[in-house]
């Protein structure tokens, strides 16, 4: 007795099921042909102008990509060697300076030691 009764309620739910079905899809009010014609071609403009948009902006960024990086690129390498000679020329004065200020100290040292030869001498005439 359990066993036919689970299979009788399934059938009513299922047919209830397309009984609700059916009266949904009469509730449901269709587009005419000519409304679905005239909005297909509205998505259909719609969808090419994006295109058209997107293309658009594609080739800009693409324009802007290749001149202006090439173009960062050179300002960036001439600010580098820039750099590069101004470090180079201060490298070379500093150098200068270093030289100098070496054969200046060789110098003081050089009259220190005559100074002091000569003093050494005058005691010793002395």
């Amino acid at each position: 007795m359990g066993k036919n009764d689970k299979p009788e309620k399934q059938t009513k739910k299922q047919r209830s099921f397309w009984k609700d079905f059916k009266a949904e899809l009469k509730k449901v009010i269709w587009p005419t042909r000519s409304q679905v014609v005239n909005n297909t071609i509205i998505v259909l403009v719609i969808v090419i102008i994006i295109t058209a948009i997107c293309f658009v902006l594609d080739l800009a960024f693409e324009a802007l990509n290749t001149y202006g990086i090439d173009r960062l690129k050179s300002m960036v390498q001439d600010s580098i060697s820039e750099t590069n000679e101004t470090t180079d020329s201060n490298s070379v004065e500093d150098s200068n300076n270093t030289e100098d200020s070496n054969s200046s100290q060789e110098d003081a040292n050089n009259s220190n030691v005559t100074d002091s030869t000569e003093l050494n001498n005058n005691n010793v005439t002395e």
